[in-house]
């Protein structure tokens, strides 16, 4: 499930097998890129912003706008792949294959991509400008995160978090850990969180400490079953005080949390 960091990690595979290569063809499988065919074109960038993907493109001389994005999110299910010439497409069943991309040295393949366009890089804004401070970008803010959140006063904290409207790239299992780290019900509304900043920063530095690796730990351990505090854990004894791990559904996501670490839970 891609949150900031799996994105980020995502455009850097990208990076690796596209950047400064020239394309040698595409394969756009969404109606509305179906007849569009990048060979050609060079790959100036790969960038991302919370869940969105931006594929940076010089266009030929002679074909007009010469700059371009690439744009894909991968909201809960998508995920890019890049393979070695002649190495089999195994990261997803064919029929979930949205864009293929070709260098001659790796093709990359996108699957289950959602919101697919392309762009003049100009334009990128029109995409991704509605999105809060990215915990990952160089616009990150914690401040200006914070103040967003505050905007949204009688909004559980556990679904403000999710909305990238506020700060993109949290996630669900990022929002169950830092409440449980903070020690705030999920379902407290905004306006009686104590430490909005407070809660921004330790989301972003969540984010950060799993940058450049798959295996996402808030714990600080990679062994299997030790990685989170309460996501997942559901009846399991919390890590810190042993009680059972609850969970429920909280606006239309799962939310785990321990009701003696993180108590209050309103009424």
């Amino acid at each position: 499930m891609p949150e900031g960091d799996t994105v980020w990690n995502t455009a850097r595979v990208l990076e690796r097998a596209l950047v400064g290569a020239r394309l040698t063809g595409s394969d756009f499988r969404v109606p509305s890129l179906a007849t569009t065919d990048l060979a050609g074109w060079s790959v100036r960038d790969s960038a991302s912003r919370g869940k969105h993907l931006l594929l940076r493109l010089d266009a030929p001389a002679g074909t007009g706008e010469s700059r371009w994005t690439l744009h894909s999110h991968l909201r809960m299910d998508g995920t890019w792949r890049a393979y070695a010439p002649g190495e089999r497409w195994t990261g997803r069943p064919a029929h979930l294959i949205r864009v293929v991309l070709r260098a001659p040295a790796a093709t990359a393949v996108g699957y289950h991509l959602h919101e697919v366009a392309l762009v003049p890089t100009a334009d990128e804004e029109r995409l991704v400008g509605h999105l809060g401070p990215d915990l990952l970008g160089a616009d990150w803010d914690p401040t200006e995160a914070a103040r967003r959140l505050a905007t949204h006063p009688d909004t559980p904290v556990g679904v403000a978090l999710l909305d990238q409207r506020i700060l993109a790239g949290v996630g669900n299992l990022y929002k169950c850990e830092v409440l449980f780290l903070r020690g705030v019900h999920p379902r407290t509304p905004v306006r009686d969180v104590t430490d909005l900043t407070g809660l921004v920063t330790l989301a972003q530095k969540l984010l950060a400490a799993n940058r450049g690796r798959w295996t996402q730990s808030t714990t600080g351990a990679l062994g299997r079953g030790r990685t989170s505090y309460v996501y997942g854990r559901r009846a399991q004894p919390c890590r810190r005080c042993g009680t059972a791990i609850r969970k429920e559904e909280l606006g239309d996501r799962v939310t785990y949390w321990c009701p003696t670490c993180q108590p209050g839970e309103p009424t």
